[in-house]
Order: structure tokens, then C-alpha cells, then sequence
């Protein structure tokens, strides 16, 4: 099979037959915020022939630091449109969907939302939801779908990304979200495991708390959400190592990518 010239350096480290299998994989990305819109251009940039794109949310100015779909001219944008046409940009070929809807398994239960939001059809999901609740949800759902799952974990008011780490989610370590999360799976007596990105930095301190509204006219929508702040240099490298767990899972098969977490 002729290989995708834009590949051609990928399929020189990995080999013609990885290169081929990531064509062939299907990933859903939940959350295209910091982490997440990084994290699904790695993977569009990495051969990924199959990509879900899973957000509710419109671009605000304030997104621009740090999100790659953010630009001036995107703006007022929903995330899931304006990461698509750059994605499609990048490769053609590559299947892009979109889902513009709050995550939640509130309405339907695990099986629904499995359906709805192509869980059922994925090879990987990543997790880069910032809900608590919508996090345990997708993380239930992809236990019950036995679709392997990468997370990322808090990445807000931090500044060094030589701190992130990759590890099982019952050993993280020094992160307050990763405790919330470990938490909240004990109270739904969910034990199961998978890998999460995080950070042991120290939260930093910060001025000003912002609320902003985040409705979108659903029940299950949050209605208003604290603001931390965030720098690219962290969110991003927490999205490009989420695309490497899910590229080396692939490649391990023949023969490369080591050990994910």
C-alpha cells in the first residue's frame, strides 16, 4: 500500500506496518480546551486516520493563549468546527467528526452516551474533560465499552512542564484533581485502571477568581465554572504526551513505542 507522503518521516522511525495500523485507528477526543486541541493535532500530525472531536463550547479571546484552534479570526467559533477545517487542513484523508455536546451519561445512561459520542466505535479515548463529574462519567463509559482510555489530570496554574508525569491514575501523586478523581471512582466502585498525565508542581497562587457562564441551554451543561489560569508550554506538552501514549500503543505492536505509563 502507497504510504501518505506526509508520513514519510513517522514511517521511517516506526516502519511501513505501524504506519498503516495508525491510518487505520479510530480515536475520540473529549475536551479541545489547552490539552485537548494539542493533543488531537498530535495525532492528525501523526497519522491517525480516525478522529472524533467532542466539545460544547464556542472559542472565547481568552482561549488564544493556549488553545490552538484559538485565533483571532476563529473567535465566537464553536471549538469543534474551527479545529476540524485545521485538522482537515493537515491531512485530507484523515475522517474527522465532530460532536458539538456536553459530555454526560445523565441522559441515557452508560450505553447511550457510548453510542452517541462514538465510544463504541473507538479504538482510544482521550480525556481532557475539566467537569469532574463529566470526567468520571466518560472514564465509566470507557471502562464499560473496554475502550482503552488516557486522561489528563489538572494542568491549570502551572508552569513547568519538566513536572508531568504519566502513570497509572491510583499512583499519582500531587495532584489535587487526581485526588478528586481517585475519590469519585471509589464512590461509584469503579477500581479499574488507566493511564493519566499530571503534574507534581506546586499549584501557584493567583490573584483573581473569574466565573464565567458556561451554559448551552441543556440541563446537563454547567452553568458557571471557576477560571484558573493556564500557559500553553504546560497544556500543550500534557496534550502531546497524551497523543504519544496512544502512538506507541499502536507502534508496540511492531516492535516500538515502549511502555504507556
Amino acid at each position: 500500500m502507497d504510504q501518505n507522503p506526509a508520513f514519510h518521516r513517522l514511517s521511517m522511525l516506526v516502519g511501513n506496518e505501524a504506519s498503516a495500523a495508525l491510518s487505520r485507528t479510530k480515536v475520540t477526543v473529549f475536551g479541545l480546551g489547552g490539552v485537548g486541541s494539542w493533543c488531537a493535532e498530535a495525532l492528525v500530525r501523526s497519522g491517525i486516520g480516525n478522529i472524533t472531536l467532542v466539545d460544547f463550547d464556542t472559542i472565547d479571546v481568552t482561549n488564544i493563549n493556549r488553545q490552538i484552534e484559538a485565533l483571532v479570526t476563529t473567535v465566537g467559533q464553536l471549538k469543534t468546527e474551527a479545529l476540524s477545517a485545521r485538522l482537515r487542513e493537515i491531512n485530507p484523508d484523515c475522517n474527522v467528526t465532530v460532536i458539538s455536546r456536553y459530555f454526560s451519561c445523565k441522559d441515557g445512561g452508560l450505553e447511550k452516551a457510548a453510542r452517541d459520542f462514538n465510544i463504541t466505535n473507538s479504538d482510544y479515548v482521550i480525556d481532557a474533560i475539566d467537569s469532574i463529574e463529566s470526567k468520571l462519567d466518560l472514564i465509566e463509559c470507557a471502562a464499560h465499552c473496554n475502550v482503552p482510555l488516557f486522561s489528563s489530570m489538572g494542568m491549570a496554574r502551572r508552569l513547568d512542564p519538566c513536572r508531568l508525569q504519566t502513570a497509572d491514575i491510583w499512583k499519582t501523586a500531587g495532584c489535587p484533581l487526581a485526588r478528586a478523581v481517585r475519590e469519585g471512582l471509589r464512590k461509584r466502585r469503579l477500581s479499574g485502571n488507566f493511564t493519566a498525565v499530571y503534574s507534581d508542581e506546586n499549584i501557584l497562587t493567583q490573584n483573581i477568581s473569574i466565573q464565567k457562564d458556561e451554559s448551552d441551554g441543556t440541563d446537563t451543561a454547567p452553568v458557571r465554572k471557576a477560571i484558573n489560569g493556564s500557559a500553553v508550554t504546560v497544556t500543550a506538552a500534557a496534550g502531546l504526551i497524551l497523543a504519544s501514549l496512544v502512538l506507541r500503543d499502536v507502534c508496540a505492536k511492531y516492535g516500538h513505542g515502549g511502555s504507556c505509563g
